[in-house]
């Protein structure tokens, strides 16, 4: 059993991410009340008193401390550097004071355009059951739109103690276990997981409810941002396989977000209007529990990553019917809930 990346060990990457990035929260909840970087509590959130944000920093400096030392020194990876710290720099500018939604967007933009022109990070041609799909001229617009749903999916799902950081650590597990099935373990993809899973694993121990900081802007919209760099890192192979199984990882970031624009273009409001009906918001009506919700969550996420490392391990079939068990209890959960239709609620 193979468990070094450029020799080191991988258990090294993952511990000493952790380490770093658990020790720099106590530095930066201190950072961010010296900024006023505060999450005040209204109407829609579920925490009481004021409590410090700008959190994804401490898993920031983890991931550019685990790039110096395990990471390749390449230009592919100096762009997702410069990606990052421009994702950073909006992120805390938002949390300090919050940025108009079109500023944010701008900002997520540039930083997809630094991956994919400098980098040259974008969707390769790709052959799905025999065709050959060539994306051409739409290479480049396509994956910068890609990358900033991602974001912003990612962004959504930060709602409440411990979430996002738990279902980004349980995607960066997958994809690295998913590595080590096909032995990719070397890949750039595999590495940032690592790299990325300690830092959150770090971050959660003071996230998890009753959480003592929050990751704000700066926090999920950098998860987001390199959970799309590893899903694009994979899809180089230009396989349909290589395409599904991130997806399939990030199924329930996505539907609530696309759920999200539904819900709200039904209601004539804007996609950036901030509301309480996520699917997240949706179990806590019912446990009325922050850490049962956010457990179910997790559980949920899990599911939908076993289906894709059996996607991986090659039971295509097996996986593809688990698949639709899945989505079709989904879609019946979302029915139920008020994720895109409001219900009346009984008198």
């Amino acid at each position: 059993m193979n468990l070094y990346i450029n020799g080191y060990n991988i258990l090294l990457i993952v511990l000493l991410s952790f380490l770093v990035s658990a020790g720099l929260v106590p530095l930066v909840r201190k950072i961010a009340f010296h900024v006023n970087a505060l999450d005040i509590p209204d109407k829609r959130k579920v925490h009481l008193q004021p409590i410090p944000s700008m959190g994804g920093l401490s898993f920031f400096f983890s991931f550019l401390i685990g790039y110096m030392l395990f990471a390749p020194k390449t230009d592919q990876m100096l762009s997702i550097l410069i990606g990052s710290f421009i994702i950073i720099i909006v992120g805390i500018i938002d949390d300090i004071s919050p940025l108009r939604p079109l500023w944010k967007l701008l900002g997520q933009v540039v930083a997809s355009l630094v991956v994919v022109i400098y980098g040259g990070i974008t969707f390769s041609d790709m052959t799905i059951f025999g065709l050959s799909i060539k994306f051409g001229m739409f290479a480049i617009p396509l994956t910068v739109l890609f990358i900033v749903a991602i974001i912003n999916a990612i962004n959504l799902s930060d709602g409440l103690d411990g979430l996002a950081a738990g279902s980004s650590s349980i995607f960066f597990l997958s994809i690295a276990i998913i590595g080590y099935i096909m032995n990719k373990l070397g890949g750039l993809d595999v590495i940032l997981c690592l790299i990325m899973l300690g830092g959150c694993l770090g971050f959660l121990v003071f996230n998890f409810n009753p959480a003592s900081i929050f990751m704000g802007d700066t926090g999920s919209m950098f998860l987001g941002f390199i959970i799309s760099i590893v899903a694009l890192l994979g899809f180089k192979t230009a396989t349909i396989t290589s395409l599904i199984i991130p997806i399939l990882i990030l199924f329930v970031p996505i539907i609530d977000t696309l759920a999200a624009i539904i819900r709200r273009s039904l209601k004539g409001q804007a996609f950036s209007s901030a509301d309480r009906e996520h699917l997240h918001h949706q179990i806590l009506d019912s446990t009325k529990s922050t850490k049962k919700t956010v457990l179910i969550m997790y559980f949920i996420d899990i599911l939908f990553a076993s289906v894709s490392i059996l996607y991986a391990l090659g039971d295509n079939k097996v996986a593809m019917v688990i698949y639709l068990v899945l989505l079709i209890l989904f879609v019946i959960l979302v029915f139920k809930t008020n994720i895109i239709l409001e219900h009346k609620k009984d008198r």
